[in-house]
Order: C-alpha cells, then structure tokens, then sequence
C-alpha cells in the first residue's frame, strides 16, 4: 500500500506546487531563514514538509530474524555481469571455488546469468562493503560484509576481492532535470514493457544504439552533444528518427511530467523544441568504482567520460594489496582494460610483477566544452545538480565565488553528493562544473571520501552480526 503525504489536495493537483512559481530557485533553508531565532524551528518545519520529509508509520513491522553467516574463501568476485562471470569462469577452471556476489535478484537477469557459473559459490541479491582493507606492511587478507535482499548478513573473509562492479548511465544537467519522465537508459533497458510513450534519446554512442534497439519506434528524436556514430546513424535511418548532433539540451518543459524538450544548435541560432513524454539519458558510461575507493584504491581522472576510475595495471592489480578490479569498472568503454583471463591467472599468482596501466589520455572531451556553453545559457528556473540533496548549480557557484575551492569544500558547503547515492550521478557533473569555475583541470580538483555502506542496509542486519565483526570494524 502506498500513503501519500506533503500534497494537498491531491498529487497531480497540488496547490503548494504555486510555491515553484514563487520561489524559482529554491528554499535555503541552510544559509537562510535563521532570522528571528524564535520563528527558525517553524521555518525548518515548513521546509521539511515541502522537501517530502514524511511520518514513520505507527504501525510496527516485524521482520524475521535471519541468523548471519560466515564463510572463508581465497578469492571473492563481486559483480556478475560480462566481466565478473569471464573471471570466475576462469578460476573455475583453474582449480578455484570462488565466492561471486551479484547485486540483482535472479527476476532482474536476463540472459545467462551469474547463476549459471558452475563451481563458484553465488549470491544473489547481495551488496558488499569492505570492512578493513589492509594497511601497508601488513598481511594481505579483506574482511566484506555482504547484506542480501532478506537482510541477511554474510561475513566473507577473503584473500583476494576481484571488482566487476560494471558501470552506469550518468546525468546530465540541464533546467529540469528532475522532471519526472527524465531517466537514464540503464532505467529504460532494464524495465521491459515500460509505458514510455514517445522517448528522445540523448547520446550518440553504442549506448543509445542499445535504447534503439530495446525502444525501436518508440523513439521520436536522438539528440547528442558530440557526433553521432555511423551505428546510430544507420540504426536510425532505418527507423525513420530524426537525428540532432552537436545540440544543447536546455531545458526540459511540463508540469506535472516531461511534455517536451527545449534544444539549441551548439554551432549558433535559436533554440527549437521537441514534443516527448519521456528524455534517456544514454550519454556516457560512469563506473561502479565507489567500492574501491572506499578500500583505499588511487584513482585516475579520465577526461572521457569524465570520472575517476581506480589506478589499475595492466592485470588489474590496483594500489591496495589483494583488491583488482576488471572490465567497464576498471577502465573506460573501448579502452584496453585488462581481460578476464589475465586477471584470474594474475590473481593465482599475486607475486607476477606489475605491467604499465591503461593510459589516461585518450579523445579529446566533448563534455567540459559542451558544459562551458552551459553555464551562459539564461536561466529561467532551477537547475537541479544534486538531486538527492536538492542542491541547485547556483549553489555551486556562489561556494566557488565565496572562496571554496575544490569538491571536498563544496560538498561541505552545498551539500551536493551527500545524499542516498553517494554522489554517483552527480559529483561527477560537479568535478567538472567546478573545474571550468576555478579553471583548473578535473584532477586537480580533487575527489570525496566515500565511505560505507555504499548502499542503504538496515540497522537489523548489522545488529544480526553482533558477536561476528571484526574489532576494528567498529573505528
């Protein structure tokens, strides 16, 4: 059952809704609204329930306690995609038994999935966060806490993790973003039978290829910022859709849902509008590396397609003793990251010595260009660039004009990054705004901690493990 709150008299027809008219840019309710003290508490109420902070049910659930688990093992693959399944695979036949942990539940697999990897251990429905990464000088060994989708608790000790965390779709960032009919081609390709009624896809890459393919004629427009690739091209022909390089998205138009998106030719003139009742975004590729930052891995800056990736070598080896990581997590989309069967013979043998890693340098970026013409489009209304945390670009802006200098001064200062997906979709678009804004390069202006859990995991399963953590588990 779902209860609706913060709307009245309905959701579709909301009158507060007047109140994005009336203030445009948002309420700061960090910076503002602190005068006179006595009416701040009113204030902050008010904000609350307008930012959709609703009431914890009355009504007790009672979960079934689920007795946590333990297991050892050499090598732990977590990922169950391409790359993960080739790794297993390959120390399967080596002689291994590894344990491979997959975030989907057997429903959302399509294909031959990690299931089917016989001779390795699989978990399905399971996150992982690493618990004590080693220290330098110590003995290689990792502690994972694994949760799966019936809060279970499974404490893996493991001498080698091997990432296969894959990628995902990124954001972009244009006047309404949040939309709702706004998503990402990871949403669109994963959800067959999705009521998308009539779709403009933003990409030019393989990526939109896939949403082509899985949308077919649903699709009314492709719109990229770069060039459109020939596969795309010819993709589109045959389904009569028009195509729309070299365009700036500006900004989505609707009210309660996306009814069109507002365009302009980057080479010069007006903009032009597009009716849609749905935008994918199928842009650029980011990767699922967050868990090897959180074990301590270096990371690189990769200017395409803009995120940081862990340093590895050419075996996959990163810079933390018993962590690798493989496949679209390790190095990005046509790159000449390390092959599956490398990285299994390489593990067997952690003492083969290292080889150069993936080189950086790779096409010129489309992508700090395209946001540069960006930032001197007129704004109208709000452009969203943390949705989590509902933190606006021009937050981000005044932090710069204000003296903050850097993503770790801006996080603390805006907020951005700090909501329920760590950042993944937007401080990657916020390393580069900042970058042009301080006219650094991207590296240089820096990177966030990322610290655990990397997913929501209810307080149940870790108070079901009491007795069973490590010592320092709890520093």
């Amino acid at each position: 059952m779902v209860l609706t709150e913060n709307s009245w008299p309905t959701p579709r027809f909301d009158l507060f809704g007047a109140l994005d008219f009336l203030l445009p840019n948002g309420v700061d309710t960090m910076h503002g609204l602190r005068r006179p003290s006595w009416a701040a508490p009113l204030y902050q109420r008010f904000a609350r329930r307008l930012a959709g902070f609703g009431r914890v049910p009355d009504r007790s659930v009672d979960a079934p306690a689920r007795e946590p688990r333990s297991l050892t093992t050499e090598v732990t693959v977590v990922g169950g995609g391409r790359a993960g399944r080739a790794v297993a695979e390959a120390l399967v036949r080596s002689g291994e038994h590894p344990l491979l942990l997959e975030r989907r539940g057997a429903a959302e697999l399509e294909g031959p999935g990690p299931g089917s990897t016989t001779g390795a251990e699989v978990l399905l429905g399971t996150t992982a966060t690493i618990l004590d990464p080693p220290r330098p000088g110590e003995s290689p060994g990792l502690t994972l806490l694994a949760i799966g989708d019936d809060t279970r608790g499974v404490l893996v000790r493991t001498r080698t993790v091997v990432l296969a965390t894959g990628a995902y779709d990124g954001s972009l960032l244009f006047e309404g973003s949040d939309r709702p009919g706004v998503i990402t081609a990871d949403l669109a390709l994963s959800r067959a039978g999705l009521p998308l009624g009539e779709s403009i896809v933003v990409g030019g890459g393989a990526r939109a290829r896939e949403v082509l393919d899985r949308l077919g004629r649903g699709v009314t427009a492709v719109v990229s910022f770069g060039e459109i690739v020939p596969e795309v091209v010819r993709a589109a022909a045959d389904l009569g859709i028009p195509l729309y390089p070299r365009s700036r998205v500006v900004r989505s138009a609707g009210r309660s849902h996306v009814r069109a998106l507002e365009l302009a030719r980057r080479d010069g003139g007006g903009t032009f509008r597009l009716p849609c009742r749905t935008v994918v975004l199928a842009h650029r590729r980011l990767p699922n590396a967050q868990l090897a930052f959180q074990g301590g891995a270096r990371r690189r800056w990769f200017d395409v397609p803009g995120a940081y990736y862990p340093e590895v070598d050419g075996l996959g080896r990163t810079s933390v003793p018993g962590i690798w990581a493989v496949g679209s997590a390790a190095a990005p989309s046509g790159r000449a990251g390390p092959a599956a069967e490398q990285v299994a013979a390489a593990v067997l043998h952690p003492e083969s010595p290292a080889t150069p890693p993936t080189p950086a340098l790779g096409p010129p970026s489309e992508l700090m260009p395209y946001y540069r013409e960006l930032l001197r489009e007129p704004r109208r209304g709000k452009w969203v660039l943390c949705p989590c945390e509902d933190v606006l670009l021009d937050e981000l802006e005044a932090a710069v004009a204000r003296g903050y200098r850097g993503i770790e001064l801006a996080m603390r200062y805006t907020g951005v990054g700090t909501g329920l997906c760590q950042g993944r979709h937007c401080l990657p678009d916020a390393i580069v705004l900042l970058a042009i804004l301080e006219g650094r390069a991207p590296a240089e202006v820096g990177h966030v901690t990322q610290r655990p859990p990397l997913v929501p995991t209810s307080l149940g399963s870790l108070a079901a493990l009491r007795g069973e953590l490590p010592p320092e588990a709890g520093t």
